[in-house]
């Protein structure tokens, strides 16, 4: 996308852009490094780092049920809603380190707002887009998202470099520098709210919806859970206990991964486009089967002393986690596809929000389980069945018809 075509974009779209932006440079400043957050201001330990999983994920599945208590709202105020709990959370544990059970509190208040927001964005955005460049805006909707990850996560990473940023102060700063960036995004969806003569897409009721045409779509949400808690947990957590590594680390890890994500997401709503759906999820399952299986032969190497801790078989872990995070980057195939085979356009959003709370159901029980696992017998045996999981996602790819 050059200047050129943003220009002449509705205004409604640059103010969608401008939203994506400030939420990914707010993401940037936590989700990426709440791991080295917990192991630093509260020294956890893996099976502890799963258990708070459950205040994180929890929202993912509550999430649906305020969006319908919320169902007199349209969406975009619904929106407004979110990210006031987001930036209430996050400022709390920017100016505070509370004790560990107050912490949780906060970071579910935080957690839920996130998720609020997760179905409504991608609703917002396929209804402003025009329905003939639905792959191509969706692509670069999401390249916007990288972008900007890019541009916070290097923040992120001079500053802890440069011993600006810690999380052993009192003032966590880069909590407060997400908690300004989500009150922007704040004041751009009132604007955003005012600017829209008539509301994006309004509800009147809310509700759980189970049909036999999504099957698949629920199938892939479900594995996603598994799959997305395993490598968003665990995956740092083995760069962080078993390797060392510190915030700037993992700051590093996603700049490079949205670096890359910046031309491959562009490109991949291009192929999306040209390929279909059904070509894009095989491409899906088979890369989701190849970082795990990978990391955790890796994994393995590292615990049992076969491969060394430092040296390339460190970097050959920095480039699964980075494989991983381009592999996440194609979450939005999901969305085109269940816009494609959705019965009514008026449950799409409602599908969205069911699909994240099965989602988050899954992944809570992932979590904890995969800390017992890494306790009781190590962590290789995650990522393994991560592997094993991922299998589903080609079968899928196999049965849809698009």
């Amino acid at each position: 996308m050059n200047w050129s075509e943003f220009k002449t974009m509705k205004k409604e779209i640059k103010i969608y852009f401008f939203i994506l932006a400030f939420v990914a440079l707010a993401k940037g400043m936590s989700d990426g490094i709440f791991s080295n957050y917990f192991k630093d201001a509260y020294n956890i330990s893996a099976f502890q780092r799963g258990i708070i999983e459950f205040p994180r994920e929890t929202p993912g599945m509550i999430a649906i049920l305020v969006i319908a208590l919320l169902a007199s709202l349209n969406d975009i105020r619904v929106a407004i809603f979110a990210q006031t709990l987001g930036i209430i959370g996050i400022i709390v544990l920017g100016i505070f380190t509370p004790q560990f059970s107050v912490m949780l509190f906060f970071l579910f208040l935080n957690s839920l707002g996130a998720h609020i927001f997760m179905p409504l964005a991608d609703g917002i955005g396929i209804s402003l887009v025009e329905q003939d460049k639905l792959g191509m805006r969706m692509g670069q909707f999401k390249g916007t998202s990288v972008t900007f990850l890019m541009l916070s996560s290097s923040i992120v990473f001079v500053c802890f470099k440069l011993n600006i940023f810690s999380f052993v102060t009192t003032i966590k700063w880069p909590f407060i520098l997400a908690g300004i960036f989500l009150t922007v995004v704040l004041g751009l969806l009132i604007f955003l709210d005012k600017t829209m003569d008539h509301p994006v897409i309004h509800h009147k009721k809310i509700k759980f919806i189970f049909r036999k045409e999504y099957k698949f779509y629920y199938i892939l949400v479900i594995l996603y859970g598994v799959q997305k808690q395993i490598m968003l947990v665990y995956g740092p957590w083995v760069l962080i206990s078993i390797l060392g590594k510190k915030a700037d680390t993992l700051a590093l890890l996603s700049i490079v991964g949205a670096f890359i994500g910046i031309f491959f997401i562009p490109a991949l709503g291009r192929w999306l486009d040209r390929f279909g759906v059904k070509k894009l999820l095989y491409a899906d399952g088979i890369s989701f089967v190849g970082v795990y299986l990978l990391f955790g032969l890796l994994t393995t190497g590292y615990v049992t002393g076969t491969l060394s801790t430092v040296g390339w078989p460190v970097l050959l872990g920095y480039l699964m986690v980075i494989l991983d995070k381009i592999s996440t980057q194609m979450t939005f195939i999901r969305t085109v596809y269940l816009k494609n085979i959705a019965v009514d356009s008026s449950e799409i959003i409602p599908t969205l929000s069911l699909g994240m709370s099965m989602d988050h159901f899954v992944s809570i029980t992932c979590a904890i389980l995969s800390g017992l696992v890494w306790s009781l017998w190590g962590p290789q045996y995650i990522f393994y069945f991560a592997a094993i999981i991922s299998l589903g996602n080609v079968y899928v790819a196999y049965r849809v018809k698009l």
